[in-house]
C-alpha cells in the first residue's frame, strides 16, 4: 500500500535520492529547501508501507504576475520504477494542483516535457488534461526541445475530471518517467470539497496497488 501526503523537511534527502535514481535533470539540496520554504503546500510524496519515499512532486508558484495571472509550475515529478503503473504520479499531481488553486488561487499550471517522452506526454495530455501551449527549442541541456504544457483550472469541472480519470490513472499512469516533467502533511481545515473527493479517489485507487 502507498500513501500520499504532504512533504516534510525530513523527506527532502529521500526526494533528492529519488530524483537522482529516476531522472537526468537533478537539483542541489538548496533548491528543494527553496520550494519547501516558499510553497510547502505544493510538495507531496508517496510513501510505501515501510516508510520509504517512492515518488514525489516538486512544484511552485510562478512569481512574475505582471504579465500573467497567478499560476503554478511543476518543477519535477518522479516515481521509482518499482512503483510505476499504479496511479501514483496522477495522485501526486492532483494533490499539488488542488493546493495551487485553493491556497494560491492559481488559474492554471504549467510544465515542460521532452518531445521524445511519449509516455509522460500521454500521462499529462490524456490523463491530466494538459494541452500544448508552445514548443521551447533546445530547452534541455542536451539540446532537445520541450513541450510547454498547461492545464487550466476550472472549478466547475474539477470533480468530474477527477472521477473520469480515476480509472485511467490506474491503467495509464507512466509515473513521471521524465521528471522535470520537464527536466521531467497537511492541515486540512478549510479544504474544498474537491480536495475531499480527490483523497477518496486516491484511497480507492492506491489501495488496489
Amino acid at each position: 500500500m502507498v500513501s500520499i501526503r504532504m512533504a516534510e523537511v525530513t523527506d527532502l534527502i529521500e526526494m533528492q535520492q529519488c530524483n537522482l535514481w529516476c531522472l537526468p535533470e537533478n537539483y542541489q539540496m538548496k533548491y528543494y529547501f527553496y520550494h519547501l520554504l516558499s510553497w510547502p503546500q505544493l510538495l507531496w510524496v508517496a510513501e510505501d508501507y515501510d516508510g520509504r519515499i517512492v515518488g514525489y512532486v516538486l512544484a511552485k508558484m510562478e512569481e512574475d504576475e505582471t504579465k500573467h495571472p497567478p499560476h503554478g509550475h511543476i518543477t519535477s515529478l518522479a516515481v521509482l520504477r518499482t512503483h510505476r503503473k499504479r496511479g501514483i504520479a496522477t495522485a501526486l499531481m492532483r494533490r499539488s494542483q488542488i493546493e495551487m488553486e485553493s491556497v494560491f488561487q492559481a488559474e492554471y499550471v504549467s510544465l515542460h516535457v521532452r518531445k521524445s517522452n511519449r509516455a509522460a506526454f500521454h500521462l499529462y495530455n490524456e490523463t491530466l488534461r494538459y494541452e500544448i501551449h508552445d514548443i521551447e527549442r533546445g530547452y534541455y541541456a542536451d539540446g532537445e526541445d520541450a513541450y510547454d504544457m498547461r492545464c487550466t483550472f476550472k472549478k466547475s469541472m474539477a470533480v468530474n475530471k477527477i472521477m473520469d480519470s480515476s480509472e485511467e490513472g490506474e491503467k495509464e499512469d507512466n509515473d513521471g518517467e521524465d521528471g522535470n516533467c520537464g527536466d521531467v502533511v497537511d492541515d486540512d481545515s478549510g479544504e474544498s470539497d474537491v480536495g475531499e473527493v480527490a483523497r477518496a479517489v486516491e484511497r480507492v485507487q492506491l489501495d488496489k496497488s
